[in-house]
């Protein structure tokens, strides 16, 4: 017996798989794994079969067609082939979570030896045809990566299979350039980290802990800040990273003006500690949290740092760490809003590298940059 990758299209209406697995079944193909593609030509049906050693590649076609299988597609296996594709894809998932760099080796191991290579630069747009893929690459700023295959022909299950391989190596990529362990200019250390649903009641008290015109210039309203609901969304967003800084040192004092963002969210509910409260003694805790947050090709950045610990370079250093973070995240620009009176913000803004554009609504200004030239800047 020979072991066959068999793919073909078949009509998806009741009954059609049955009569080409019974087609196959006259010539004693026994069908060892199966899966089923939607696409918009039809179900496509890719098989692992195994064959008597006498069939030949044009009996077997022969018999797919008499199954009314369409556009059949069969080339030799092997027993690597009888590796669940479920179990495969996870294992590549796991490796490419240990080791990004190792993404090329992986999706041409998930789409059966496909040639992968690197587009640098540039506008990129994702899709697929029948030889080809584009994916977004999370490891370069703005480049693409080109999947390229003879046949069988792509499927939308295999494209969208290859973009989460992407998106597992993307997630790694940020864990690793979010973290680590920043010197501040007067000798304190605060730990940089990729927030998560955990921090959602520290980084509340971080905000009980700011006052109201910090607050004011973060959200650019009067607002005791967002409710646990919507600091959850902010915490994990569903584009993007949100970057906490923490320490176990005591904050020198309090009281100055902060680090603004967007306005992202609603209102505290009542009974929170008074802003004046001190940060928890012993132990870590979060003394500033900032937004790379976005769709498209365009993400906003947004920072709040506590009273006690603003004008110390935390809020630049978050910046710049974002900045960092746009291109693998699949950003093309970044834009910083704040309110003109903010002279602490302004001169962060004033020190990112080539600004694009620099705009002003009444009381607001922005500044756009775009990722592209954020590579050897920042």
């Amino acid at each position: 017996m020979a072991l066959w990758r068999v793919r073909a299209t078949v009509d998806d209406r009741p009954g059609f798989l049955a009569v080409l697995t019974a087609s196959l079944a006259l010539r004693s193909v026994n069908i060892l794994a199966v899966q089923v593609h939607t696409t918009e030509a039809g179900a496509v049906d890719d098989f692992l079969v195994d064959a008597p050693d006498a069939l030949t590649e044009d009996e077997l076609v022969a018999a797919i067609e008499r199954g009314r299988g369409r556009d059949a597609w069969v080339s030799r296996s092997d027993v690597y082939g009888l590796i669940d594709p479920p179990t495969h894809a996870l294992g590549l998932a796991a490796r490419l979570a240990a080791d990004p760099d190792g993404l090329h080796g992986a999706l041409s191991s998930l789409l059966g030896g496909a040639l992968v290579r690197r587009e640098a630069g540039g506008a990129t747009a994702t899709g697929h045809s029948d030889t080809t893929m584009r994916l977004a690459d999370p490891l370069s700023h703005g480049g693409a990566l080109v999947v390229t295959r003879l046949e069988p022909a792509f499927t939308p299950a295999e494209f969208a299979r290859a973009q989460a391989l992407v998106e597992v190596a993307r997630a790694t990529v940020t864990r690793r350039m979010a973290g680590g362990v920043v010197l501040l200019p007067d000798g304190a250390e605060v730990t940089f980290r990729p927030a998560g649903s955990a921090d959602v009641s520290a980084v509340h008290e971080m905000h009980s802990r700011c006052g109201e015109r910090s607050l004011y210039l973060r959200y650019l309203a009067g607002t005791r800040g967002p409710s646990r609901a919507r600091l959850s969304r902010l915490l994990t967003p569903a584009r993007g990273c949100t970057l906490v800084a923490e320490t176990t040192e005591a904050a020198p004092s309090a009281g100055l003006t902060g680090l603004p963002g967007r306005q992202l969210g609603g209102d505290f509910p009542a009974g929170l500690a008074p802003a004046s409260a001190s940060a928890p003694a012993g132990g870590s805790h979060i003394v500033a949290v900032a937004n790379l947050i976005g769709e498209g090709e365009t993400a906003e950045v947004a920072l709040l740092v506590e009273d006690g610990w603003q004008r110390r370079g935390i809020g630049t250093a978050l910046l710049r760490r974002l900045l960092a973070l746009a291109g693998p995240a699949g950003f093309r620009s970044v834009t910083v809003h704040t309110h003109c009176e903010n002279d602490a913000m302004l001169r962060t803004m004033r020190r990112l590298p080539h600004p694009a554009r620099t705009d002003r609504d009444g009381s607001l200004i922005s500044a756009t940059i775009a990722v592209t030239e954020l590579r050897t800047t920042v």
